[in-house]
């Protein structure tokens, strides 16, 4: 949502995305820079307290009619179609699955008409606070944040064979002040790499698993 908005001509000096695609877009479409690599992370799965499930079992729980699955949006925001790439992951090893998950999935997050976030808070911790869902696709970093805020929340990781990992990109914009430029060179730097790496990022160079 936000990279087309930027294309109709919302004001951005940077823009950050998690999916490389979204800042390449902007470039193709002349209003910025070429896409830069400045981070990866993965989909992890946040568990509401209570509820029992580890990497071995994650996708039974996923699947269970009783569970409610938390996602982001998915056409909207990345997040929501990591989501879906684990969904069809978990389709090659059990046909039928990706219309099961897909139509049960709770897309709380990352769309035009979803609820702001509280700013001083995780808004996926309170989600499964609330009970909106047991169990929550997201950012690993996302998760972590989350289960520290709430007691009991668990932070599960998911199996190989289904994992997906994300690649975040950023890119000036065109007529970006002397500033813009400086911060996305300290993100890039070894410095700015040390803040994103201490909040659970992985660093460009490190290789991942190709979604």
């Amino acid at each position: 949502m936000l990279r087309d908005a930027i294309v109709g001509g919302a004001p951005a000096e940077v823009f950050a995305s998690a999916n490389m695609e979204h800042p390449r877009a902007l470039a193709e479409a002349g209003r910025g820079g070429p896409a830069v690599l400045f981070a990866r992370n993965r989909l992890c799965a946040l568990a509401r307290p209570g509820l029992a499930t580890t990497g071995a079992d994650i996708v039974d729980r996923m699947l269970d009619p009783r569970i409610k699955l938390g996602t982001s949006t998915p056409g909207s925001d990345p997040s929501g179609d990591y989501a879906w790439a684990v969904f069809r992951r978990i389709d090659a090893q059990r046909p039928g699955s990706l219309a099961v998950l897909a139509g049960k999935a709770l897309r709380l997050t990352g769309g035009p008409a979803s609820p702001k976030p509280a700013t001083e808070r995780s808004v996926y911790g309170t989600l499964v606070e609330r009970g909106e869902a047991d169990l929550f696709l997201t950012y690993c970093t996302n998760a972590r944040v989350a289960a520290r805020e709430v007691a009991g929340a668990r932070v599960v990781d998911l199996p190989e064979a289904i994992a997906v990992g994300a690649d975040y990109g950023l890119a000036v914009m065109n007529g970006a002040a002397e500033g813009a430029y400086r911060l996305a060179l300290f993100i890039l730097s070894p410095e700015g790499q040390a803040v994103l790496a201490r909040h659970g990022f992985t660093a460009p160079n490190t290789p991942m698993e190709e979604r």
